[in-house]
């Protein structure tokens, strides 16, 4: 039990009590406004609740919910574990997850790459894992190099702290320069349209399969302490750990040796938390499958240009794909970033556009030359296609939309 003064026991039954709320009105788990609540009564619980503990901080633009779950899985081991794995990763969230379980020791924290220095000042973590920077929600977030800039300068301010980072991705490389303590991972980078340039100097990066360097100063990639090999991970000590994953795609076997990495910081051996991982089969809905009249429908979520290049790896052979997009405020309302999307891989297949946005989805198809059709919603679009498997990849709004239908259904 973590020993807290007054004010913030009392912060925390106000946050406890105001998520309840939340919950039982239907308005969402309450993470949010739990957490908002006991911040605005004590401004420093975040700190005083991450007193004392074991945390580790996840932080990237894509695969940070889903490496959380795997963490949190993997340092079960010991115990119980204080998370927000299931999303809210701002510091709102972050204070609701440390209050729900205030007996857990261990804490694995996800965090939207733009409060990543705030957390690492607040929550003086064991451990950060860095899994990737990339572009997103063009309308509204900063460019990849202002956020490698942010990263490094707080990183430089606490070079002590270990720190698990993608050997793969040049902005996070460079990003994690200044730490005295890294561990690196074959974390790979699919995605490569935004690393052609040096991070530190901006001249061009030369790449050799999975090697990269520039050619005017030293940065380049490091050697990896941890690979994937199929479905093994590797270890440092050249320890081959056997994956029997649920989730799909290489990301996720790279996901999941940064979780084992992670663990590894907390002193769990890597053989015995890969088990765990085994037990993790949908992360708040994300490759969840619901059958729904003999079709059996998988669920992808994709919220930027990197993450739609990975859903298309992880398609089953031949079946159909439904692509739903939206652009609501938490989307950013900008969908010229579809047009960084390659759609070639589902070239072959039926293709069919939901969403609030489908004929701007339907626009950029026929640029790409695949064939499609326009159907109002996932209700049409299973209706369309014949029995079996169909997967279906949205955006972050579209995707909750798809949810919320099935639930009804239901």
């Amino acid at each position: 039990m973590i020993n807290l003064p007054p004010r913030a026991r009392f912060a925390t039954a106000m946050l406890r009590t105001a998520a309840t709320l939340s919950r039982v009105s239907g308005r969402g788990d309450g993470s949010v406004i739990g957490g908002k609540v006991g911040l605005t009564i004590e401004p420093r619980l975040l700190t005083l609740l991450a007193a004392g503990r074991r945390v580790a901080l996840i932080s990237g633009t894509n695969g940070k919910t889903t490496t959380t779950r795997f963490t949190a899985a993997a340092l079960e081991v010991e115990g119980p574990v204080a998370t927000n794995s299931f999303g809210a990763n701002m510091p709102t969230g972050h204070t609701t997850a440390l209050a729900k379980n205030r007996e857990a020791v261990n804490c694995a924290l996800e965090v939207d790459e733009h409060y990543l220095p705030l957390l690492l000042a607040e929550a003086t973590p064991r451990v950060i894992a860095l899994l990737n920077l990339s572009r997103d929600q063009l309308d509204r977030a900063m460019e990849v190099s202002k956020l490698a800039v942010k990263w490094r300068d707080a990183l430089a301010a606490a070079p002590d702290i270990p720190v698990i980072a993608n050997a793969d991705d040049p902005w996070v490389t460079w990003a994690a320069g200044p730490c005295q303590h890294v561990t690196w991972i074959a974390g790979g980078q699919r995605w490569q349209e935004d690393s052609w340039v040096c991070p530190q100097c901006g001249k061009h990066l030369e790449r050799f399969g999975e090697f990269w360097r520039c050619n005017e100063c030293e940065l380049a990639r490091p050697t990896p302490d941890w690979n994937v090999d199929g479905d093994q991970v590797i270890t440092p000590e050249g320890e081959n750990i056997e994956l029997d994953l649920r989730l799909p795609g290489q990301v996720n076997r790279t996901n999941a040796a940064t979780a084992l990495a992670v663990a590894s910081t907390f002193g769990i051996p890597p053989a015995l938390a890969a088990p765990r991982l085994t037990q993790v089969k949908s992360v708040a809905g994300r490759y969840a499958v619901v059958r729904r009249d003999r079709r059996r429908v998988r669920l992808l979520l994709s919220k930027n240009p990197a993450g739609w290049l990975e859903a298309f790896d992880m398609l089953e052979p031949r079946c159909p794909v439904v692509l739903s997009l939206n652009a609501r405020e938490v989307d950013g309302y900008d969908t010229s970033w579809i047009y960084d999307v390659d759609f070639s891989p589902v070239q072959g297949r039926r293709v069919l556009a939901i969403g609030d946005r489908r004929m701007d989805l339907a626009v950029r198809l026929q640029v790409n030359g695949i064939e499609f059709e326009v159907v109002k919603d996932i209700s049409a679009a299973i209706a369309a296609v014949p029995p079996g498997d169909v997967e279906v990849i949205a955006n972050y709004t579209a995707f909750q939309d798809i949810r919320a239908e099935f639930d009804r259904v239901n």
